[in-house]
C-alpha cells in the first residue's frame, strides 16, 4: 500500500514538472488562427452554395425549356387539326386520335372490367367494391413488395373513381371544425417512396387525417401508376377526407413526353390504350381548386388578373381535356397575315407583353376579354433563335413571331400547304398565345379553358402586375398586387400553390401570403432538394415538415451530395450544347473573323444565351465548359470535347444528325402517336410521315431522299419495319468518358 502510494506521488510530481515546461499559447496567435479558419470556412460554404445555386438553375432551367417544347409541339397539333386538311397527304389523320381520340363504347359498359379474368396465378393484390380499409392496406403493402395491380382492378377502380369525381364541385369547400388538422401535399410525380413516407410519418387518410394533395401525381417517377392507384383507392375509401385537385401533368399529351404513357403501355400491354383512355376521362374530372374554411385557397399553379373563382366554380371542367389542346378556332378568325406583317421587322432580345388590368366583383363575373400573351417561339434549326418584342392592351393581341437577334441571320421556313396567308412554320399559336383579330369577347369556351390555363400552370414573381409566363411557354407571372387583389375580392388570407420544385419543399413570397409546396424530394438528383408537406388546423397557421428519401444521401458529406447533383447538371447542359453544336458554331464564327477558334468570354456568353436562351450564369459555369487560351480567349471547340453520338450511322449527314439528337424527345412523341398498337416498330412508310410532321412542326428543309437513305439504314433485319428504340438509342448524345469505359469494360 505505502509503496504503491509513494509510485503515485513520484509519477504526479512528474507530470506537474512537465506540464509547467510547455508555454502557454500566446493569445494573439490562437485569435488570429481563429479568424483564419473562420475566414477559410465561410469561403467554402460560400463557394459550396454558388456551386449548389447554379446546379439548380440549370435543373430548372432544362426542366422549363423541355416544358416549352412540349407546349409548342402540341399548339402545332391543334393548329395542324383544326386549319388543314393535309400535310403532304398526311395530316390530322396522325394525330387526330391523340387530340381527339374516339370514345370507346367498350369502357362507357358499366361492367366492361368483368369482361378481363384475373388468373389464379396473379398474387398481386386483389380488390373487392365499395372498397374497404383491408382494400387499401392490401393496396399499400403490394405495392410496397413491386407487385402490379392486374388490369381489371386498375379499370375497375378508374371507374368508379370517375362516377365519384362527376358528381364533385369544381371548387371543394373544407372545413376545419370537423378536423383538428389538414395536411396538404405538392407535387409527387411518380414517387411511391415520397408517398409512404408520408404516410408512415402524418399518417394514412382517414376522418382523423384529412389530406388534399395538390396535383401532379404522375410523370417523370416511375411508379406513376402505383402513386395515382392509392390516392384513388383512398379517395373512394374516404371521400369526404381525402382531396384531389388537378395539376398540369394530369393531361394525356404531357403524359406522352414525361412518361405516364410510357409506363402504363409497358405494365399493361393487353389493355393498356383502355386505361389511358379512362385516365384520362378522369383527369379532366378532377376539382381545380380546394379552399379552407373559406380563408385559404389551394390551387397547383396560381391565378393571373383574370381570375374568376365564381366563373370557375360554374365551368364544365370535363371538357378541358388538356390544358394544352387550345379551343377550335378557324383560319378566319386569325388575320395571321397583317399580324405578321406588322410583327415582321420588329427585333429585340427579349419577348414581352404589356399586363392588362381588369376590375372584379365577387357577385357579378366580368366579361372584359383576357389579353392573349406572347410566348417564344421554338428556336428554328439555323443559327436563329428569334426574339420579338410586342404589346397589346386589353382589347387587342399580338401573336408571337420569331425571335432574331441583330447578330444572328435568320431564316425564312416555308409555309404551310393550303393556308390563306404565307405563315411561318414556326409562327403557329403556342400555348395562350394565339393572334385575335376577331369577337371582341372570347367565346365561352375558351374563357373557360384560359382560365384552367391560368390555374395550372402560372408562378408568382416578385415584381408587380401580370404577365407572360415565358420561362415556361403557358400560363403567366403574378405579381404580389394581384395576389393581394384575389385574396381580398374573395375574402381570402392565404394562396397555397405547387408546380414548382424548392430546395427546402416549400418557399413563402408575396409577404407571406403565397406558400408553393413541393412533395417529392430528390426531384433533380438524389439529394437535390426536400420534400415537404403543410399541415392546417383550425387557427389557420401552416406548420411545415420535411423529409427527404433516400437510401444512399444520409451517408453522403454535403460536399459529396453538392458534387453528384453538380456533375448530373453538368452532364445535363453539355448535351444540350452538343445538340446546337452547329448552331453555336455559327454565332462563334461571326465573332471569330480571323478563324482562330478563339472568342473573348463576353461574345461567348453572348452566343450562348442568344443560342440556348437559358437564364443561366455563363462566365461561372465557363471553367466547367471551355478551356482558355493563355491570353483569356475562350477555345469554343473544347466546349464539344466531352461530348459524341451514340451509335454514328454513315448514312446520316451531320445536319440531319444534329436535328435527331436535339429534337430526339419530339420524334418520340409523334412515333408514339403512329405507333397505335405500342409494338415498337413502325414501317419505313410510318416513318416519313413521322418526318413529314417533324420537318413541319420545326421548319426544316430535310431533302426527302436523305430520309430515305435514313430510313433504309436503321432497317437492320431489312423487313421493312424499324425498331423506333434502336433508331432512337442511335441519335443519343454520348459522354466520350462513359463510351470509353463501355468500350474498356467489354
Amino acid at each position: 500500500m505505502g509503496c504503491g502510494t509513494s509510485v503515485s506521488t513520484e509519477t504526479q510530481d512528474k507530470v506537474v514538472e512537465k506540464d509547467n515546461s510547455v508555454k502557454a499559447p500566446n493569445p494573439a496567435l490562437t485569435m488570429k488562427a481563429a479568424v483564419l479558419i473562420q475566414r477559410w470556412y465561410r469561403r467554402y460554404m460560400a463557394r459550396l452554395e454558388m456551386r449548389r445555386r447554379y446546379t439548380w438553375n440549370i435543373f430548372q432551367s432544362i426542366e422549363y425549356a423541355g416544358e416549352q417544347d412540349q407546349l409548342q409541339l402540341s399548339s402545332f397539333f391543334s393548329f395542324m387539326l383544326d386549319n388543314f386538311t393535309q400535310l403532304n397527304g398526311n395530316g390530322p389523320d396522325l394525330i387526330s386520335q391523340l387530340l381527339d381520340p374516339v370514345v370507346n363504347p367498350w369502357l362507357d359498359r358499366e361492367t366492361c372490367f368483368n369482361m378481363i379474368p384475373v388468373p389464379e396465378s396473379y398474387t398481386g393484390p386483389r380488390l373487392s367494391f365499395p372498397l374497404s380499409v383491408s382494400d387499401t392496406n392490401a393496396l399499400l403493402n403490394g405495392f410496397k413488395e413491386q407487385q402490379t395491380l392486374h388490369a381489371r382492378y386498375v379499370l375497375q377502380l378508374l371507374y368508379e373513381a370517375k362516377k365519384l369525381l362527376k358528381q364533385m364541385p369544381n371548387i371543394i369547400h373544407l372545413s376545419t371544425s370537423y378536423t383538428t388538422e389538414i395536411t396538404i401535399c405538392g407535387d409527387l410525380h411518380g414517387r411511391l417512396d415520397d408517398l409512404l413516407l408520408i404516410f408512415y410519418k402524418n399518417g394514412l387518410p382517414s376522418a382523423e387525417t384529412p389530406y388534399v394533395f395538390n396535383g401532379d401525381f404522375v410523370d417523370r417517377g416511375k411508379k406513376s401508376v402505383e402513386v395515382v392507384m392509392l390516392l384513388f383507392a383512398y379517395l373512394l375509401l374516404y371521400p369526404d377526407y381525402m382531396h384531389l385537385n388537378r395539376g398540369n401533368h394530369e393531361d394525356h399529351i404531357m403524359n406522352l413526353r414525361y412518361g405516364f404513357t410510357k409506363e402504363v403501355m409497358q405494365k399493361y400491354k393487353a389493355h393498356g390504350r383502355e386505361i389511358l383512355q379512362l385516365f384520362q376521362d378522369v383527369f379532366s374530372l378532377l376539382p381545380i381548386a380546394t379552399v379552407i374554411d373559406g380563408k385559404i385557397l389551394i390551387v397547383h399553379g396560381g391565378i393571373s388578373d383574370q381570375t374568376d373563382l365564381d366563373f370557375l366554380g360554374s365551368i364544365e371542367r370535363n371538357k378541358v381535356k388538356s390544358a394544352l389542346r387550345f379551343p377550335r378556332r378557324s383560319l378566319g378568325q386569325l388575320d395571321i397575315g397583317q399580324c405578321c406583317r406588322q410583327m415582321k421587322g420588329i427585333r429585340s432580345t427579349d419577348s414581352s407583353c404589356a399586363s392588362s388590368s381588369c376590375s372584379h366583383s365577387k357577385n357579378q363575373r366580368t366579361q372584359n376579354q383576357r389579353k392573349r400573351r406572347c410566348f417564344p417561339s421554338r428556336q428554328d434549326s439555323a443559327v436563329s433563335t428569334s426574339s420579338s418584342s410586342s404589346s397589346s392592351s386589353s382589347s387587342s393581341s399580338s401573336l408571337c413571331s420569331p425571335r432574331t437577334p441583330s447578330h444572328l441571320t435568320p431564316r425564312q421556313c416555308p409555309s404551310f400547304p393550303s393556308s390563306p396567308h404565307a405563315i411561318s412554320v414556326l409562327q403557329v399559336p403556342f400555348l395562350d398565345s394565339l393572334s385575335s383579330v376577331g369577337p371582341p369577347s372570347p367565346p365561352q369556351h375558351e374563357r373557360e379553358w384560359k382560365q384552367i390555363v391560368d390555374i395550372l400552370w402560372s408562378d408568382p414573381k416578385t415584381q408587380e402586375g401580370c404577365s407572360p409566363n415565358t420561362f415556361r411557354g403557358g400560363g403567366c407571372y403574378f405579381g404580389p398586387d394581384v395576389t393581394q387583389r384575389l385574396l381580398l375580392q374573395h375574402g381570402l388570407q392565404l394562396l397555397i400553390r405547387s408546380h414548382e420544385c424548392k430546395q427546402e419543399g416549400y418557399e413563402l413570397c408575396h409577404g407571406g401570403q403565397v406558400i408553393t409546396i413541393f412533395s417529392a424530394s430528390n426531384y433533380y438528383e438524389e439529394g437535390s432538394n426536400r420534400g415537404a408537406y403543410i399541415k392546417v388546423g383550425r387557427e389557420l397557421v401552416p406548420r411545415f415538415y420535411q423529409y427527404q428519401v433516400s437510401r444512399t444521401t444520409r451517408k453522403l458529406t454535403l460536399t459529396q451530395r453538392v458534387r453528384a447533383a453538380e456533375g448530373s447538371a453538368l452532364r445535363a447542359l453539355k448535351e444540350k450544347l452538343f445538340s446546337h453544336r452547329s448552331e453555336l458554331m455559327s454565332g462563334f464564327q461571326q465573332y471569330d473573323q480571323n478563324n482562330k477558334g478563339c472568342v473573348s468570354v463576353s461574345e461567348w456568353t453572348l452566343v450562348l444565351e442568344a443560342v440556348l436562351r437559358l437564364d443561366l450564369p455563363w462566365r461561372t459555369l465557363r471553367p466547367h465548359l471551355a478551356r482558355l487560351t493563355p491570353d483569356g480567349s475562350v477555345e469554343y471547340q473544347s466546349c464539344f470535347e466531352d461530348m459524341g453520338p451514340g451509335n454514328s450511322l454513315p448514312q446520316v449527314t451531320p445536319n440531319l444528325a444534329e436535328t435527331l439528337f436535339r429534337y430526339r424527345t419530339d420524334i418520340e412523341i409523334i412515333f408514339n402517336i403512329i405507333d397505335k398498337d405500342h409494338s415498337g416498330l413502325i414501317s419505313i412508310e410510318e416513318f416519313r410521315h413521322t418526318w413529314r410532321l417533324f420537318t413541319a412542326h420545326l421548319g426544316v428543309d430535310i431533302d426527302d431522299r436523305a430520309i430515305d437513305d435514313l430510313a433504309r439504314s436503321i432497317d437492320f433485319n431489312k423487313d421493312g419495319s424499324i425498331d423506333f428504340t434502336e433508331f432512337l438509342e442511335a441519335f443519343r448524345v454520348v459522354h466520350k468518358l462513359d463510351k470509353d469505359q463501355h468500350v474498356n469494360g467489354r
